[in-house]
């Protein structure tokens, strides 16, 4: 990006990850919120703000396509600009500078607040905020996993184009398509939704024909839906073999064993995973039970359970996701910066935006020490300290 001004400040004394790799004794310009180069320290220009990372790694900050809550919030319960603010605080302090708030399963009305709210805080340009994900409730109530079956509906015209309405920010909507209408999935893709698959007991064809009218995705691999089989591949097997979608995945080693992490990264390479936490209020918060639809949560082992063992979602952060990837699938940190931050990018077709550290890109930052634990974040070039 050529600029005709100095950039506003400098940061140096740390590794930068870029996608190309790791560059040492370099600096990284900002001006405006935005990233303007990359150069050796020798050529910072003079009279710019210098500010030293004193070592570790600077990468793009991590961006997570399903959060359910954080701070003691629960999104369906604080479906209010309140409530996003809340939620986006708690994760940012673990490196996530972009995020899509997740409504999990409840009634159409709590839905309509929701997206309300959403597109009122993406019109103040609330900091952090990408969009929303509606994850029901239009899903098979035999994978409901811990989502109330009460409260799921099937999908019909009326809710696709309720779902299809225009938004400031990006809208994913995870179904079951073996339930969905025929039609039902490419008329939200043609309206700029990234439809989703999961909670579901789709049969790969099912999954085929999904593909065929513009699924983008697969929610949380491996969790709630068919499995790969020797005779049905299953939701499972149509997501490793698809080369144009992504598919997010839980790596906190309790929701998908380290062995099915590494099988998934050697089926579809890099490029098509997106590390998720699936968060519940838990993270960034101070409480380590809370409610959901009538139910008590009880954060255990690391992650949310219900009283009969159901998970309910994680108490992963996206730092601790990194981490899991290299240690768990053995991903260098490029790698796994990849997954954390250039491929949800690219899935929110935001890449030209953010998700890397390149000219011209948001500066939407992550420090990291040496420990790969979250020192401070830059979202637009705002900077924020922190102490992992």
């Amino acid at each position: 990006m050529t600029r005709s001004s100095a950039p506003d400040v400098a940061l140096t004394g740390a590794r930068i990850v870029t996608p190309s790799g790791i560059l040492n004794a370099h600096a990284l310009l900002i001006k405006d919120g935005r990233i303007v180069s990359l150069v050796p320290d020798s050529s910072v220009p003079d009279g710019v703000l210098v500010q030293d990372l004193g070592g570790g790694y600077l990468l793009p900050g991590f961006i997570d396509t399903q959060v359910n809550g954080g701070g003691d919030v629960l999104f369906n319960d604080a479906p209010t600009q309140t409530g996003l603010r809340t939620i986006i605080a708690a994760h940012r302090r673990f490196g996530t500078t972009g995020l899509l708030p997740t409504l999990i399963t409840d009634h159409l009305s709590v839905v309509d607040t929701a997206l309300a709210a959403g597109e009122s805080a993406l019109a103040e340009g609330m900091p952090g905020l990408l969009g929303l994900h509606i994850e029901g409730p239009h899903l098979n109530p035999a994978k409901k996993g811990i989502h109330d079956a009460s409260r799921i509906v099937p999908i019909d015209g009326g809710i696709v184009e309720r779902l299809a309405a225009p938004t400031k920010g990006r809208r994913i909507v995870t179904l079951a398509p073996e339930l969905a209408p025929v039609g039902a999935v490419r008329r939200l893709a043609e309206a700029g939704v990234l439809v989703c698959a999961g909670h579901s007991l789709a049969t790969y064809e099912d999954a085929r024909n999904a593909l065929d009218e513009g699924l983008a995705g697969f929610t949380h691999l491996f969790n709630a839906m068919t499995q790969f089989l020797s005779r049905e591949p299953g939701l499972v097997g149509a997501a490793l073999e698809s080369r144009t979608t992504h598919f997010g995945l839980i790596a906190d080693g309790r929701h998908v064993h380290p062995a099915s992490l590494r099988v998934a990264r050697l089926a579809r390479g890099d490029d098509g995973i997106m590390l998720v936490t699936d968060a519940m209020p838990p993270v960034g918060g101070t409480k380590g039970k809370f409610t959901l639809m009538g139910r008590e949560i009880i954060m255990r082992e690391g992650t949310c359970k219900g009283s009969d063992g159901t998970l309910a979602g994680s108490a992963l952060t996206m730092a601790e996701a990194l981490r899991n990837a290299m240690d768990f699938m053995g991903c260098d940190l490029v790698s796994a910066s990849r997954m954390a931050s250039g491929n949800p990018a690219r899935f929110l077709r935001l890449d030209e935006e953010v998700g890397e550290i390149a000219p011209g890109l948001r500066a939407d930052l992550v420090h990291l020490n040496d420990e790969r634990h979250v020192q401070a974040t830059w979202i637009a070039g705002t900077r924020e300290d922190h102490c992992e």
